[in-house]
């Protein structure tokens, strides 16, 4: 089954209530009863909100690469407040390129990157989608408006772009790539990018014109060539 493009998830102030609202949803709770509770009942925490837009292999996340903690920690330390008290968003920031064999643990680090952003304090408005189902979204068909999805993918303060250079390269998968990196790269937009290719290797599958802006906009790290899920399996 393909998986769909994610939609924007919040966290922090903006959505807070609409996301609680659906979390009580999922669990057959009624709202007025949460409301008639005594004051101790433990409130849903932001760490609870994000578990409920993850997917379900990735709730429990967590980051532990040298390279991926920084990432996120100065991409919190360039998050701002839109108001006077409120909480700090993520707007502008840093982006990674983790390149490594299927199985090295990417995607997994992704995930974790945004639940670390979460525990210290930020709020983050995100999207989470591969390549290939970018591509699929955004091709032209009848009732679509691809523009449309394009630009809220490439506006998205944070964005978990997973398996880029898998799906089958075309002059038209090239274009789109091109105008999503560039969008982020000219508004600074922090990007969290996994690839199986060799950081060697990313101009002869990416083209030019995305190669030259990932290499100005990321940090790039090289995962060890290790499939973690069949060293599991054999385990």
């Amino acid at each position: 089954m393909r998986t769909r493009t994610r939609e924007p998830q919040t966290l922090g102030s903006e959505g807070t209530l609409d996301r609680m609202a659906r979390i009580l949803a999922d669990r057959n709770i009624d709202p007025a009863s949460v409301a008639a509770l005594p004051d101790e009942t433990e409130p849903l925490s932001l760490l609870d909100l994000l578990s409920a837009g993850l997917p379900p292999r990735y709730q429990g996340a967590v980051a532990d690469h040298p390279t991926v903690l920084t990432w996120a920690r100065d991409v919190a330390e360039a998050a701002v407040a839109p108001s006077v008290g409120a909480r700090r968003q993520v707007s502008t920031g840093p982006s990674l390129l983790m390149a490594g064999v299927v199985g090295a643990g990417k995607t997994h680090q992704a995930y974790g990157a945004v639940r670390h952003l979460v525990q210290s304090g930020v709020g983050v408005r995100w999207r989470a989608t591969t390549a290939a189902d970018l591509y699929a979204e955004l091709r032209p068909r009848p009732g679509t408006d691809s523009e449309r999805e394009l630009a809220a993918v490439a506006r998205c303060p944070l964005l978990i772009l997973d398996d880029l250079g898998a799906a089958k390269a075309s002059d038209w998968t090239e274009e789109i790539t091109y105008r999503l990196i560039n969008r982020r790269y000219t508004h600074m937009l922090p990007t969290l990018i996994t690839t199986n290719l060799r950081i060697a290797d990313l101009r002869a599958y990416l083209g030019d014109r995305v190669t030259s802006r990932l290499v100005e906009m990321t940090t790039r790290v090289e995962f060890e060539p290790v499939d973690r899920r069949r060293h599991r399996t054999a385990a």
